[in-house]
């Protein structure tokens, strides 16, 4: 088959963020796996570092049986116009620009015998669901945050559960089939002092259009949640099919979301002995205080631990200044420690040699360490971070607490972070959080291998969109 003879176009559009754009992109790939013809677009500025990071390719991509394509929106904006770094004006200019050039480019695909059967978003451009009601094409959304995090979305929408307030700032929240969570485990965008209320405002959207969207996708496996998934899935036509990044179809993974080349540190880990190195990695956008830094630093001599430290440099334009470590730090740890400015993280995380993982616990990083066997030493800042943490650590029990989020305002001191370290690595605790992980490893491979959960869920999802693509040619005269 050749990608211009699939009867199955499903045309994915992605926020501009690594967190983001990493699901979205895992999800085409499964999709383009069992067949289907994936065109994956994002906002130019992030598919030019894809392209520039050899993520991509400008050519379709066979994967198992269909292929993977890449389109790219152009936003409107010279791409070192400061306002980029205004995350509220830029969502408001990419949804401008979005409504007016996505349904031309999908009349390209129409014109040109690809017609486009299915539009998926994830969360922060609620727009394109609008788009697909008014081209009257199916839509899905791919949550990338876990079924807890939708679920306080969700009754935050509807105000059936009273949430912190001007009034009441550190009331804690009782949600249905949940652990009673402290004001500052719900979700941080929900805080009413949170400074980033445009993302409350952009994610309320998509609970706004939740109805356009025939199904929400969601990158976690049913055994992780079972009794979130089985209470929310009563109100939404919620489907797990992840881990995504577990892709059994296409072990080899051609195709990335990476903004940064990743730095080669498999053969640095290969000379460590089993489940001896901490891995340290807060994501793509966490931004810690140069004093933070330092104690983790001072804690990570303390423990006498090996470790492998992501420090990925801030944008050019964000102002921000690169991070140092303290004088000597380096020669001090010698071969015992490898810093990099990016990582292949899921070969890490399924690297022998990982003992734990020091995690800003963003959802695609915490899936990925569960997913792995690796337990976490969580150390959360805000959004979605500070209610996993609270499932990674208290229901889960795959991990350690280090921090209580950004609105804590604390700086956690080297001999904290030791403690941290050395509890998540040697001793009864280490090896109860071990045990647990492990269990969900398996329950994770069972989920996505043939016919587990969330390998039926995408399954019918795709049955599902072949049967509304033969509606809606069925409609055209």
């Amino acid at each position: 088959m050749s990608c211009t003879d699939s009867p199955i176009h499903v045309y994915l559009v992605s926020f501009s963020g690594q967190g983001h754009v990493n699901p979205l992109l895992r999800l085409g790939k499964r999709l383009a796996s069992k067949g289907l013809l994936v065109s994956f677009c994002t906002p130019e500025s992030w598919a030019k570092q894809m392209r520039q990071a050899g993520s991509i390719s400008d050519e379709p991509v066979p994967i198992g049986d269909g292929f993977i394509q890449f389109e790219s929106l152009h936003d409107g904006w010279p791409d070192h116009d400061p306002r980029r770094q205004d995350l509220d004006q830029y969502l408001s200019q990419l949804e401008r620009v979005g409504k007016e050039l996505l349904p031309r480019m999908i009349k390209h695909h129409t014109d040109q015998n690809r017609p486009v059967s299915c539009l998926i978003n994830n969360p922060f451009i609620p727009w394109v669901t609008d788009v697909a009601e008014t081209l009257g094409l199916p839509s899905a959304m791919l949550w990338v945050q876990s079924c807890a995090c939708f679920s306080a979305y969700y009754h935050y929408y509807n105000k059936s559960v009273p949430f912190p307030s001007e009034a009441e700032p550190e009331i804690s929240v009782q949600l249905p089939f949940m652990p009673l969570l402290r004001y500052d485990e719900v979700p941080s965008f929900l805080y009413p002092t949170t400074p980033y209320p445009f993302l409350r405002r952009a994610i309320m959207g998509q609970f706004r259009n939740l109805e356009k969207s025939f199904c929400v996708l969601m990158d976690g496996f049913e055994e992780l949640e079972h009794e979130n998934v089985q209470y929310m899935s009563k109100i939404c036509p919620i489907m797990t099919v992840g881990p995504l990044f577990k892709n059994p179809r296409a072990p080899i993974d051609t195709v990335r979301g990476d903004q940064l080349k990743a730095d080669d540190c498999v053969d640095w880990l290969n000379s460590k002995p089993p489940s001896s190195v901490v891995y340290i990695s807060f994501g793509t956008v966490v931004y810690l205080k140069q004093e933070q830094v330092d104690e983790i630093a001072h804690g990570l001599l303390g423990s006498g631990l090996s470790f492998l430290w992501v420090m990925k440099p801030p944008h050019k334009d964000s102002g921000l200044r690169p991070h140092e470590l303290p004088d000597g730090f380096l020669q001090k740890v010698g071969d015992g420690g490898k810093v990099v400015r990016w990582s292949p993280q899921e070969q890490v995380l399924a690297h022998p040699s990982v003992a734990c993982f020091v995690s800003h616990c963003g959802w695609n990083s915490s899936m990925e360490a569960i997913a792995s066997g690796i337990p976490i030493v969580a150390f959360p800042q805000w959004g979605d971070q500070v209610t996993n943490a609270k499932y990674i650590v208290d229901v889960f029990g795959v991990g350690v607490r280090m921090g209580r989020g950004e609105a804590a305002n604390e700086l956690i001191g080297r001999d904290e972070v030791k403690r941290c370290l050395l509890e998540g690595t040697v001793g009864p605790k280490a090896v109860e959080m071990k045990q647990n992980v492990l269990r969900l490893k398996k329950a994770a491979e069972d989920a996505v291998a043939e016919g587990g959960s969330s390998d039926r869920n995408l399954q019918a999802f795709v049955d599902e969109v072949r049967k509304r693509s033969i509606e809606i040619e069925d409609k055209v005269p």
